[in-house]
């Protein structure tokens, strides 16, 4: 088990459903940020190729020029994800009440989750769906910078580094057989904090891990 029952715990407790229950039309990571993210998608994924971009909203930030077989999208407002343009279906559903994915196993070649993974409170849980619904081959890739909701975000990661950040994503899939040697990209800002939060472009730190299924 990669984590405790208090390294699981929300300064805000309620049902998750009632925090995402109206619409965020916004990027909450700057423009770097998501460059960044396009290219590593444009690198690492395959046209032709099915995917599901779990707790997306209404943007996944896939390159434009890329055609996908099916691209299945997740989360947890279903007027974001009405909105998103790249998605072929979505389905809305609490993974921390119920991370058991509705989908087959071995149905997808990628699994994407952008700057999500800090609010997911049973990792082994959902990282086994992953590992479950991925073919052999596939490849997950779990993007994230040092933005949240503070009060949605588990202990774990509120009190954590971001370089601890980075090794505990990456036992999140070393805690399921059959994953490979997780990998790390990391991208550091070069802008001061406080420029950061006024979202000046470059500086939101960029982080990726990416394991694929054996």
């Amino acid at each position: 088990m990669p984590l405790n029952p208090n390294q699981r715990t929300k300064l805000d407790d309620a049902d998750d459903t009632l925090f995402y229950d109206y619409p965020r039309f916004v990027t909450h990571v700057d423009d770097g940020f998501i460059q960044q993210l396009t290219d590593l998608y444009r690198e690492r994924l395959q046209p032709n190729t099915r995917i599901f971009d779990m707790m997306s909203s209404w943007v996944s930030h896939l390159p434009e020029e890329m055609v996908f077989a099916h691209v299945e999208g997740h989360g947890l407002n279903a007027e974001e994800l009405a909105r998103n343009p790249r998605l072929d279906h979505y389905f809305v559903q609490n993974l921390n009440q119920d991370p058991k994915l509705p989908l087959e196993d071995q149905s997808f070649d990628a699994v994407l989750n952008t700057v999500s993974v800090q609010y997911v409170q049973y990792p082994e849980a959902i990282f086994g769906e992953i590992h479950r619904i991925l073919k052999p081959g596939g490849i997950a890739i779990i993007s994230f910078s040092n933005r949240m909701f503070f009060q949605k975000a588990i202990q774990v990661w509120r009190e954590g580094t971001e370089a601890s950040r980075v090794e505990l994503v990456k036992r999140y899939f070393q805690s399921v057989p059959g994953f490979s040697q997780p990998e790390a990209i990391v991208h550091l800002s070069q802008t001061p904090g406080v420029f950061q939060w006024l979202g000046i472009a470059g500086g939101d730190p960029f982080y990726a891990v990416i394991a694929q299924r054996e």
